[in-house]
C-alpha cells in the first residue's frame, strides 16, 4: 500500500473508532475497537517509516496535531498567559506568557490554530495579525529584561493577509520581529511543531537552536501556492511538496534546522502526551547548552546562523 492510500485508510479507521466509541460500550464493541486500533497502529507505523513530503504535509496539518497550548500543558508549569500588544488589541492566533521549565523561569511564545471549528474561527486558523507579532515581541522583550530564556513553537500556514492586517502594518511588524529577535540577549529555542509557513513562521523563529518535529514542514510558500505559481495548477501540490524540500529530513542537511525530534508512530496527533515526552529532553538539553554560552557569543552565533542560510556554494575570488 502506498503512503497516500495508507493515510486515507488511517483516516477511515480513526473515524470508525470514533463512531464506535460513541456507541454503547461492552463486549463486541470493545473488541472491535481494539481490533481497529491494532490495524491503525500498524498503518501509522507504515506512514511514519515511508512518508512522502505530501504525506508529511497532511500530518503537519492534522486538526488534532498538538499545538502550543498542548505543549504548555505537558511541558511547562504555572503558565501565565500575557495578552495584548498595548497598541491595538489581543490576537488569539498567537499565545505568549511566563512559565517554569525544569525549575527555571522561561517565556513561551507560539501559534495556536485551534482543534475544532469554533476554536479555529476564534484563533483565525493560527494566522496572526500585526498585533499578534507585536504581542510576541513585547513578551520577548520582557524575557530579555528579566533574563528568561525563550521557547517558541511554530505552527502557522502564514501571517494573515487581510486588508485590516495590511492597514495595521503586517509587513512592518514581521520585519521588526526579525530585527529584534536577532539581538535579544537571552537563549531562544525554536521548535517547528506543524506548519512553518513563510514570514508568518519566521517572525517568531529567529533563534539559537532550531528544532523540527519529524512530520513538520517549513517553507517559504505552501505546496498549493507553489504549484499555482509554477504550473498554474494547484492540483500539482504533491509534486510541489517534493520539489520544495520542506520536510525535516530535507532541511537538516541544508543547515536550516539543527535537530529532528521524533514523533509517536503515525504522527504527534496520535499521542500528544508522548510527543511532548519525546520533545522534553531535547528542549532541556538545548537550553542547558545555550545557557553556558556568553551573551556576546550567543548573539554573534545567532546572527551568523541566519546570515549564512541559503549559501550553499561560493565562487572563487577573481585573481
Amino acid at each position: 500500500m502506498d503512503s497516500e492510500a495508507a493515510r486515507k485508510q488511517s483516516e477511515h479507521l480513526e473515524r470508525e473508532i470514533e463512531t464506535l466509541g460513541k456507541a454503547s460500550p461492552g463486549g463486541e464493541t470493545d473488541r472491535r475497537i481494539e481490533e481497529l486500533r491494532g490495524q491503525l497502529r500498524q498503518l501509522q507505523a507504515e506512514l511514519s517509516g515511508h512518508a512522502s513530503a505530501w504525506s508529511r504535509v497532511q500530518l503537519a496539518r492534522h486538526p488534532q496535531r498538538p499545538q502550543t497550548l498542548d505543549y504548555v500543558k505537558h511541558l511547562f508549569q504555572d503558565f501565565t498567559e500575557i495578552h495584548g500588544d498595548r497598541t491595538f488589541g489581543d490576537d488569539p492566533a498567537l499565545v505568549a506568557g511566563m512559565a517554569w521549565f525544569h525549575g527555571r523561569p522561561v517565556i513561551v511564545v507560539g501559534h495556536q490554530k485551534g482543534h475544532d471549528t469554533t476554536q479555529k474561527v476564534q484563533r483565525n486558523f493560527g494566522m496572526p495579525k500585526p498585533e499578534g507579532y507585536r504581542k510576541a515581541l513585547r513578551v520577548m522583550q520582557l524575557a530579555a529584561k528579566f533574563r528568561r530564556p525563550i521557547f517558541t513553537f511554530v505552527d502557522t500556514p502564514g501571517a494573515y493577509p487581510g486588508i485590516d492586517s495590511e492597514e495595521r502594518g503586517q509587513a512592518e511588524a514581521i520585519a521588526r520581529n526579525l530585527r529584534e529577535m536577532a539581538r535579544i540577549a537571552v537563549p531562544i529555542v525554536v521548535t517547528i511543531t506543524g506548519e512553518g509557513g513563510s514570514g508568518g513562521a519566521l517572525a517568531i523563529a529567529v533563534g539559537d537552536r532550531i528544532l523540527m518535529l519529524e512530520n513538520a514542514v517549513y517553507s517559504v510558500i505552501s505546496p498549493e501556492g507553489c504549484a499555482s505559481i509554477t504550473w498554474r495548477d494547484s492540483t500539482k501540490a504533491e509534486q510541489a511538496a517534493e520539489a520544495l524540500k520542506i520536510t525535516a529530513l530535507d532541511l537538516k542537511p541544508l543547515g536550516i534546522v539543527d535537530e529532528i525530534v521524533p514523533e509517536p508512530p503515525g504522527g504527534a496527533h496520535t499521542d500528544p502526551q508522548k510527543a511532548a515526552q519525546l520533545l522534553d529532553p531535547v528542549l532541556e538539553q538545548a537550553l542547558r547548552d545555550l545557557c553556558q554560552v556568553p551573551v556576546n557569543e550567543l548573539l554573534q552565533n545567532r546572527y551568523q546562523k541566519f546570515r549564512l542560510m541559503g549559501q550553499f556554494f561560493r565562487e572563487a575570488a577573481a585573481s
